[in-house]
């Protein structure tokens, strides 16, 4: 039987046309410009449907609600298709990507994010290789997980991250393998993949009030003591090293235990890009454990606030979330 895809056009780079203000996205310009692309004629690449978005977004503007369309989409077809390829912009495509991640349990089918840094319709566009590559690994190969396929790598989304604003290869896992690669042919790596569920379950995400704050030299914690209301339901601190903050005069171990009294959910990741962060293997980490914050370990910053939307959406109690907040759910990160 044919293999048949499911196109879901976000907006993004990609498809976006050339305008005297610059790139901007055009309602249909995308399919005008897929009908000259004479590879995706190919028997090859697998036959597809295309669902274009009523308002195109720069992916600055995709927020809480359009990963839950998204992700409702793609339960509503999910019987109907052997997988599906999401065109979306860069810039948050990985949040998109581990949000999805979450919200899809019991995945069994390849859910691929793709876009391009040069629009389409452009000769050196990076999009046709991106799109025609993603639809073949949709189409033909199992991969049971929600990915992105970008440049010549196929990565789990929850462990990948945007790490350039120009280059090609704009995308890695910095603490994760590749879980494909494609070259003269396209090679799946097997062995990294999880297990296909075994029914799709739509998990929706809800609206929650959720902080990022990066550490940095000279921090004055007194600034960040406003934000730390009861209805603040997590924080996550991109902190050095393992986990690591400036000693200071007592100052963050108050606010600390501010957030802590009001309920808040505290994680603590790595601001570098390869490694974990630990509470407590240095003395500089301890203010996080004395005010009972949990470690991101080797999680990207976007799998650790996507991950809290999740398990605060799900209405458990703070020591559930604690404890499933250091629980490997969908390969998130490694277990310790």
């Amino acid at each position: 039987m044919a293999k048949k895809v499911c196109l879901i056009h976000t907006g993004g780079t990609i498809g976006m046309a050339g305008t005297e203000h610059g790139y901007a996205p055009r309602r249909g310009f995308l399919q005008s410009t897929l009908a000259g692309i004479q590879e995706l004629n190919s028997e090859e690449v697998p036959a597809f449907d295309l669902i274009e978005y009523d308002n195109l977004l720069d992916s600055s503007n995709i927020s809480v609600r359009e990963w839950v369309r998204i992700a409702q989409d793609i339960a509503d077809r999910y019987e109907q298709y052997d997988g599906f390829v999401i065109l979306h912009g860069t810039d948050t495509m990985a949040y998109t990507a581990s949000a999805l991640s979450f919200m899809l349990e019991g995945l069994a089918k390849p859910v691929i994010l793709t876009g391009a840094q040069i629009p389409l319709y452009e000769v050196r566009s990076d999009g046709r290789n991106n799109l025609i590559t993603s639809l073949m690994i949709a189409g033909n190969c199992h991969v049971p997980e929600v990915c992105i396929f970008f440049g010549s790598g196929l990565y789990r989304g929850n462990r990948a991250t945007k790490v350039s604003a120009d280059e090609l290869t704009a995308f890695e896992s910095p603490n994760y393998p590749a879980l494909g690669e494609s070259g003269v042919g396209i090679t799946i790596n097997q062995g990294a993949l999880r297990k296909a569920g075994t029914g799709l379950r739509l998990s929706k995400f809800e609206p929650q009030q959720i902080a990022v704050l990066k550490i940095f030299p000279g921090m004055q914690f007194e600034m960040i003591e406003n934000i730390l209301t009861a209805d603040l339901k997590g924080i996550v601190f991109e902190a050095f090293g393992s986990g690591n903050v400036p000693e200071d005069r007592g100052t963050l171990k108050r606010v600390l235990k501010k957030a802590e009294k009001n309920g808040t959910v505290i994680v603590v990741c790595t601001q570098c890009l390869r490694g974990s962060a630990v509470i407590g293997q240095y003395k500089t980490s301890m203010s996080f454990a004395e005010a009972g914050a949990v470690s991101g370990y080797d999680m990207t910053v976007e799998a650790a606030v996507t991950k809290l939307y999740y398990l605060l959406s799900r209405n458990y109690d703070l020591d559930t979330i604690k404890k499933l907040m250091v629980t490997d759910l969908r390969g998130e990160m490694t277990v310790h």
